[in-house]
Formats: C-alpha cells, sequence, structure tokens
C-alpha cells in the first residue's frame, strides 16, 4: 500500500523567457532559441529553449560561446515587462488553490496544499489542474515536484522535465534518491562533490549511507544539512510572504568607460529602472549602493544609508552619483546600484523635525512623487518605455536601433523553409 499524497508542490516553468518568446512569435516552434545579450557586447544568455540546450547552449553562458555551439542559434533580446505579466497570471492560478505559495521567482514557486484538499482534491489532483489551468490560460508549461518536503519536490520537478509531473512518496524516498549523483543535494556544489568523491561518495545512497557525525565533522554543519537531505529530510516550511531584501541592475559595458558624464548618465538610466520596479512592487527603501568593476576586474562598492526610505528616481541618482564620486578614477568595465533595506510603503514613516541630514526632503520628495505617479499611470497604460526623460532618448533610440540590427542577424540566421 503506498503512503498518502505528500502535501508540497514545486513548480518550475520549463524554458520560461524562451517560452514566453516562442509562444509570443509562433514562427520560433522547433527552433533554437535564447534569450540574452549580444555576442558583441559581452553578453550573457538568460534562458534557452531545450532544443538550443540539445547544443549544449544554457543560461549565464557568454553569448558568443553560445553561438560558437549552435550558430544556427536565434537570439532574442529580453522582455522583462511580457515575463512579469505572464508571471503574474501563473502566481494568480498557484493562489487560486492555495494561499500557502513560496514565490522563488518570476518562474518558480513552492506551494503548500494542506487545508486544500476539501475544496480541490489531494495534492495531485491539484498538481494536475493547475498545470492545466497555467497551459490552458498562458499558453505556457510548467514541470511539477510533489514529495513531503521541499528539497524532494524541487528534486521531483527536475526529474522529468521538460514537461515533468512527478511524485515521490514517503516510501520512494531511497528508491528515488540512491540512485542520484550527490551533487543533486542541495548545498553540494563542484567543491564539495570533489571532497565527497575522495571519500569513496558517488551517489546519494553512499552519502546516507555513512554515519552521520561522520559526515558532520569532515564538513561542519553543512555537513549535517546534506546528510539530512541524503535522507529526504527538510524541515523548511512554505513560506508565503519572501521578503524583497534589495533591488537593483547592473551593466557590463562593451568597451570600458572612464568618463564620469556617461557613468552619471548610465546611472541614472539605472536609477530610473529599479526606482519604478519599487514602486510598482509597492517598495520603498532606505541604503543606496553602487558597485564598480574596473577594467583589471578589481570590484569596489559604495554604500550610503539615507535619513528616510524613498522610490524615487531622481533621489536614488542623486545619493549613487555622491557615491560615484568615491570610487577612484579609472575605466569601468561594469557599474550597477541598488536599494537595500526595503519596506512596504504603507509603513509608517518618521517625519524629519528640521528636514536635515539630506540633500532632499520629504517634502519636497513630495512634489516629485505627484508627477512620477501620473507618469507611472501612464507607463503600466502603454508600457515602460512610453514616457522617457529627455536625456536618456538618444540612449533609448540607440538600443532598440541595435536590436533591430540584432533581430535582423537573428532572422537571417533562421532556415529557411521552401514550398514546391
Amino acid at each position: 500500500m503506498t503512503s498518502p499524497a505528500p502535501k508540497i508542490l514545486h513548480a518550475d516553468m520549463d524554458a520560461f523567457f524562451a517560452s514566453v518568446e516562442v509562444r509570443d512569435d509562433p514562427k520560433l516552434v522547433g527552433l533554437p532559441v535564447a534569450v540574452g545579450g549580444k555576442a558583441d557586447s559581452r553578453g550573457v544568455i538568460a534562458a534557452a529553449s531545450y532544443e538550443a540546450r540539445a547544443f549544449g547552449v544554457r543560461s549565464a553562458m557568454p553569448t558568443a560561446r553560445a553561438l560558437e555551439l549552435c550558430p544556427d542559434l536565434v537570439l532574442v533580446a529580453p522582455d522583462f515587462d511580457r515575463y512579469t505579466r505572464a508571471s503574474g497570471q501563473i502566481m494568480d492560478v498557484f493562489q487560486r488553490y492555495t494561499p500557502m505559495v513560496e514565490p522563488l521567482s518570476l518562474d518558480e514557486a513552492f506551494l503548500d496544499t494542506t487545508g486544500s484538499e476539501r475544496l480541490f482534491g489531494d495534492s495531485i489532483e491539484i498538481g494536475r489542474r493547475i498545470k492545466q489551468d497555467i497551459l490552458r490560460e498562458t499558453g505556457l508549461v510548467v514541470s511539477i515536484g510533489i514529495a513531503p518536503s521541499k528539497f524532494l519536490a524541487k528534486l521531483a520537478s527536475d526529474l522529468d522535465k521538460p514537461n515533468g509531473f512527478r511524485v515521490i512518496r514517503e516510501d520512494e524516498i531511497r528508491t528515488v534518491l540512491d540512485p542520484l549523483p550527490v551533487e543533486k543535494i542541495f548545498g553540494v556544489g563542484q567543491r564539495t562533490a570533489l571532497r565527497l568523491k575522495a571519500l569513496g561518495v558517488e551517489t546519494v545512497g553512499d552519502l546516507a549511507a555513512r554515519d552521520r557525525e561522520d559526515v558532520s565533522r569532515e564538513f561542519g554543519a553543512s555537513g549535517a544539512w546534506i546528510y539530512d537531505l541524503a535522507h529526504g529530510e527538510d524541515p523548511r516550511r512554505v513560506t508565503p510572504r519572501r521578503d524583497e531584501k534589495s533591488h537593483g541592475m547592473e551593466r557590463t559595458f562593451p568597451e570600458d568607460i572612464s568618463d564620469r558624464d556617461k557613468l552619471r548618465l548610465l546611472l541614472f538610466e539605472f536609477c530610473e529602472s529599479v526606482s519604478y520596479d519599487l514602486r510598482t512592487r509597492g517598495l520603498r527603501g532606505r541604503t543606496v549602493s553602487i558597485k564598480a568593476r574596473f577594467w583589471n576586474f578589481k570590484t569596489v562598492s559604495r554604500t550610503r544609508t539615507l535619513s528616510y526610505p524613498t522610490n524615487l528616481g531622481p533621489r536614488i541618482h542623486a545619493t549613487a552619483c555622491e557615491l560615484l564620486d568615491r570610487v577612484p578614477p579609472g575605466p569601468l568595465r561594469l557599474l550597477g546600484v541598488s536599494v537595500s533595506s526595503l519596506e512596504d510603503v504603507r509603513a509608517p514613516r518618521q517625519a524629519q523635525l528640521f528636514g536635515e541630514g539630506d540633500p532632499a526632503t520629504p517634502a519636497k520628495d513630495e512634489r516629485i512623487s505627484l508627477a512620477t505617479a501620473g507618469v507611472d499611470k501612464i507607463k503600466r497604460k502603454y508600457g515602460r518605455d512610453a514616457v522617457v526623460p529627455a536625456s536618456l532618448l538618444s540612449r533609448l533610440a540607440a538600443a532598440r536601433a541595435s536590436d533591430n540590427r540584432a533581430a535582423a542577424e537573428s532572422q537571417a540566421r533562421k532556415p529557411q523553409t521552401h514550398h514546391a
């Protein structure tokens, strides 16, 4: 007799960014598609279709290397607005079946079906319904793993990809885990795997067969953790709300940049994007940081904590420029900005008695906020590029022209179909 259906689901969209692009452009069906930056600008792959993965193309791979592996690769510039909208639809489907949803990213979440069975059936039935709803409502495919713990559920969702649906019951844990390579254990990276293999531990079953104290002595606290996972034991609960710790963006340049005016303009672009994202999430932050990487790969960071939190681009940009002035001169290959110490915009904010401590005051920011609210309304209706600061118009036009050239190059690489 099999054990009862477990209650933890892990839902993971298949090749999410690439799948959205293929869904929205049927001409891409069956082709090796990757979403990422251009090869001539130090671009990297953000997502690859399974057709592209067959050539060895993977996320985080330099685009130049991806094109070497797959010369016919169709490269598509990322469109995070569309991916975010699709993610919202997917998360709405999850919430339909249980309030216990823990998003991990735009395309991945844990769900706990405890308490939902009377309404929708057991976790297996709920998982199948979620799969059907997502496909019907978004045209996208999700792989689902169901198991007694988070670790096992995530493992299950990956076992039969793409379009997977895998259940691991209590009485199946050893059968599933034992033959897997030890690298499948969450927390076992390349270095730990090499150390384990030096001890004769090749599979999860090998690790599970060892003494827990021996593993803990050899690997410290992480040893106890990986040993417990090898036995399928994972005490972590599904946490519906994952507080975002920080939000930011960075860019690696095609060529190193020394001109501080150009760097300030880039920071302005970054700060406008980051601030808009914070406002759409209902967040504001108190700490602004910049990250700068020099031509020789030396990386420095500078941070400032404001006297009150903000989500306004001009405010963040002014602080970021002050931080840039504290970075030693020299050509930069990467620059980034982030905002942390985030809080909900509905949280009460302590007023400053005299508006001291920062170049801006809440009263001044209030005037900016009123104007920003109107601009945000237009962006939500017509897209975030519908209203652009004048100083960024030339950069936006250049970026669009570059994207059009990349699209034309990708189109030229597509195989032609000839009809008799």
